[in-house]
């Protein structure tokens, strides 16, 4: 599933939709979202599991610029998004960052 992105008229932010995919997380009891937008803050951001087994949550972000992230897997794994916009090297590691643009 690609990210879903709602842009509201009344103020300029979307709801941004980020999903997890159930193949991904294999059979993960916690998955985070964090990036630049949370201080890449591994509790700001849980992710609500779903019936098929995906892991989502929605974030309204500022619109007019890009934000990289990752998911954060039972506290341990690091996990770039399937269905980023575009993937950045990471400042801190050889891994690259997802990226969402708004």
């Amino acid at each position: 599933m690609a990210i879903a992105k709602q842009f509201l008229k009344s103020k300029p932010v979307a709801k941004v939709t980020f999903e997890l995919p159930a193949e991904a997380v294999n059979g993960a009891k916690v998955v985070s979202l964090v990036g630049e937008f949370n201080n890449w803050d591994v509790n700001a951001q849980p992710l609500k599991k779903q019936k098929d087994g995906s892991f989502k949550a929605t974030v309204e972000l500022p619109i007019g610029t890009e934000y990289q992230y990752r998911f954060v897997i039972d506290g341990t794994t690091w996990e770039n998004d399937w269905a980023a916009d575009k993937y950045v090297a990471s400042p801190i590691s050889v891994e690259e960052n997802s990226v969402v643009v708004l």
